[in-house]
């Protein structure tokens, strides 16, 4: 179940694990972490409505998320979901997390101290070394990557491995015999509907999880403090902005990143899209799979 933030693919992972009899499996890479509720709009026990969700909360904020990791357990849970005779449900909107629990897709180990030592060569002289070192012998991940994390990530999977990282990108072909559904929306009530989300976020305590979550060490996470506002309304402990500056800045980003995600998930063309606003969605979606 894929779609953008905010398009409805949790509560509908629910209908179609009650319709089905099925467990959901939870791949939102910010959902994985504990605390991180109200920001990322994480299903409460009451919504869950008696399913079974896995992968959820299994992480600290000051800990880092890993896809190759994120695979290995995805699998376990989809495996002993089978044993017992249920359906599988895995949703979420992180496109590459998705890709690693469906898709035969490999990934290469780490390295602290390569990794290390190209973030301290970064912190020296800046992106633009990594970055002509990497199209030297990446050209296709140069050409790709602008965040200097993903650069310092190629550089190092070419160290260890010595081989692009672009190689490790697969052809779209399932792990297992799968069915993906997607959440067609429309783009300008999407709007809408995010930046009233935000909103509602505010109203219930967003900037108190941010300063609890900050005692809890935060700030110390490689992905957790990046997380769509979280790093904003940290700005706002740090008297950089104000709460309504802090929504406005969130909603912008979470916008761009609906837009990302739409554009990942679409060229998939693997996907069956639905349209979110149907009345008859569960239905539908439920006779799809079956």
């Amino acid at each position: 179940m894929v779609g953008p933030t905010g398009s409805g693919k949790s509560d509908l992972a629910v209908e179609l694990a009650l319709e089905l009899g099925g467990e959901v499996i939870n791949a939102d890479a910010m959902q994985f972490y504990r605390g991180m509720d109200i920001g990322t709009a994480k299903v409460t026990e009451a919504e869950r409505r008696g399913v079974p969700h896995h992968l959820l909360d299994i992480l600290g904020v000051t800990e880092e998320a890993s896809v190759s990791d994120f695979q290995q357990q995805a699998r376990a849970a989809v495996a002993g979901i089978h044993r017992r005779g249920r359906r599988a449900i895995v949703v979420g909107g992180s496109g590459l997390y998705v890709r690693a629990a469906l898709d035969v897709l490999e990934f290469p180990g780490t390295d602290p101290d390569i990794r290390a030592r190209l973030e301290q060569e970064h912190a020296a002289a800046g992106t633009a070394p990594l970055l002509e070192r990497l199209r030297d012998v990446d050209p296709v991940s140069a050409g790709r990557l602008g965040d200097v994390r993903r650069i310092i990530r190629a550089l190092e999977v070419f160290e260890l491995t010595g081989r692009p990282f672009s190689s490790f990108m697969p052809n779209r072909e399932y792990f297992q015999p799968t069915v993906q559904i997607g959440l067609e929306v429309d783009r300008e009530v999407l709007r809408g509907r995010l930046a009233e989300r935000v909103h509602r976020m505010v109203d219930r305590g967003l900037l108190a999880e941010v300063e609890r979550l900050d005692a809890a060490g935060l700030r110390r996470g490689r992905t957790a403090p990046r997380a769509l506002g979280y790093a904003q309304f940290l700005k706002v402990l740090d008297g950089e902005a104000d709460v309504a500056l802090a929504a406005e800045e969130t909603i912008v980003a979470t916008r761009q990143f609906a837009r990302r995600q739409l554009t990942w998930f679409r060229a998939d063309p693997r996907i069956s899209w639905l349209d979110w606003q149907d009345p008859a969605l569960a239905a539908k979606a439920a006779a799809f799979c079956r």
